[in-house]
């Protein structure tokens, strides 16, 4: 179960794409009896976000806070996986960057956040290289394209 929170204070026109997305993905991993949020937001929100929580005073894309430490850590039946806040101003800027839509960016933002919460990393190239496969076969499957 999980809830997309539009904090943005704009309407998003690629919600409902990115809502089922989203539920393709925990069907797809098996996310039955999991709690988690995607909470949108704009740059100035998530900055400081940044700031606080990681004690970086620049803008990003994504932050996940993941409130399990390891897939053993729970003795609960629904798992509370944690919040994702993704910036809207910062995805559509890199989908303008990247030659790519809107809803690609956003689609590829909520996967990497799922995946950090559950337990997926990128802080060794090893680590990387399986985080990203995976967030490329999630976005592939729903024919989520570049």
């Amino acid at each position: 179960m999980f809830e997309i929170i539009n904090n943005y204070n704009k309407d998003i026109l690629e919600y409902d794409i990115l809502y089922n997305y989203v539920k393709f993905v925990c069907d797809k991993e098996g996310l039955n009896d999991c709690i988690f949020n995607i909470v949108l937001v704009d740059n100035d929100y998530i900055k400081r976000l940044n700031r606080d929580y990681r004690n970086i005073d620049k803008v990003t894309d994504v932050i996940s806070f993941a409130l399990e430490d390891s897939d053993n850590d729970y003795d609960s039946v629904i798992r509370v996986l944690g919040d994702i806040y993704i910036s809207v101003d910062m995805a559509y800027y890199q989908a303008n960057l990247y030659n790519h839509s809107n809803i690609r960016e956003l689609c590829f933002l909520a996967t990497h956040g799922i995946l950090h919460l559950l337990g997926y990393d990128h802080i060794d190239e090893a680590d990387e290289i399986v985080m990203f496969k995976k967030q490329e076969e999630l976005l592939d499957a729903y024919k989520i394209q570049r």
